[in-house]
């Protein structure tokens, strides 16, 4: 194994194989424990895109509501399912799909383009210049994660992430968008570890063998991120797993992990660095 392959697998705390079943229950108890560990909190809040990984964060924070409102036979705990279009999504029926099958206790869609259009719109005349398409992508990510804390002040509750370890590997997330959450159930799993899961709950197999997107750059719609990063999730997968692949892939990977190191270190951890 590469040095820094086995430093980065013990960093994300990735595993070589999961049980389904078991790595399913730890997400949902997790999430249980720190709902009851704050007695102020009430309910989970997480933007469904229609994906994977989305997906499967939705129905492990329905689960745990439902088994948490069972056990104290009431209803004093919700998941808020939130859709966050830009306009109109492409997708929209996967994510009505997902909705379908985790059967969230509420759902709320806020349109985000209008706040999205009118901050790159101040920007751009405060500047002169032009936002690219890529950073107008940023906007996107951090305005849905903007609603979703307005709505988890609103009801009493925590953000969810979907971040795990094959994004996490390459940094592929917005810092301060969908890099910003305050549970991140998914963590330490992989892509096909994750589809493993949603195949064990019977999630409809198109949205767990739909090919992954952060659909956030408007000239370039429903880009796969495999092709953005220039790597394929099994390569990614394989890498964290332990295993040997091509050396191409393998430098690829290595090298988006330590350009992105900035994006999973908290800004006062780099100064504490610094000052020492």
């Amino acid at each position: 194994m590469r040095p820094l392959q086995k430093q980065i697998i013990e960093t994300l705390l990735a595993q070589p194989s999961i049980d389904p079943e078991t790595e399913f229950r730890r997400s949902v108890d997790f999430l249980k424990d720190y709902l009851t560990r704050y007695s102020m909190l009430k309910s989970l809040v997480l933007g469904i895109s229609g994906g994977q990984d989305s997906t499967l964060g939705g129905y492990m924070a329905q689960t745990a509501v439902n088994e948490l409102n069972e056990e104290k036979g009431n209803n004093e705990y919700q998941f808020i399912a939130v859709s966050l279009p830009y306009g109109v999504q492409i997708d929209e029926a996967d994510r009505q799909q997902a909705l379908e099958f985790m059967n969230p206790s509420r759902t709320v869609t806020v349109n985000i383009k209008p706040a999205v259009d009118a901050s790159v719109r101040a920007v751009e005349e405060a500047t002169g210049e032009e936002l690219s398409n890529f950073l107008k992508g940023n906007v996107k990510a951090r305005e849905r994660m903007k609603v979703q804390y307005d709505l988890a002040g609103m009801y009493h509750g925590v953000v969810l992430g979907t971040d795990h370890a094959a994004e996490a590997i390459t940094g592929f997330f917005t810092k301060h968008g969908d890099g910003a959450a305050d549970l991140v159930p998914l963590f330490r799993l992989n892509k096909r570890q994750g589809r493993a899961i949603l195949k064990f709950v019977g999630v409809p197999e198109r949205l767990y063998l739909k090919i992954p997107t952060a659909d956030l750059e408007d000239d370039k719609p429903l880009i796969p991120d495999e092709v953005a990063l220039g790597v394929s999730y099994d390569e990614i997968d394989d890498y964290l797993e332990g295993k040997e692949i091509r050396e191409e892939a393998a430098a690829k990977i290595e090298g988006w992990y330590l350009k992105t190191e900035h994006k999973r270190n908290p800004s006062i951890n780099v100064l504490d660095e610094w000052w020492k």
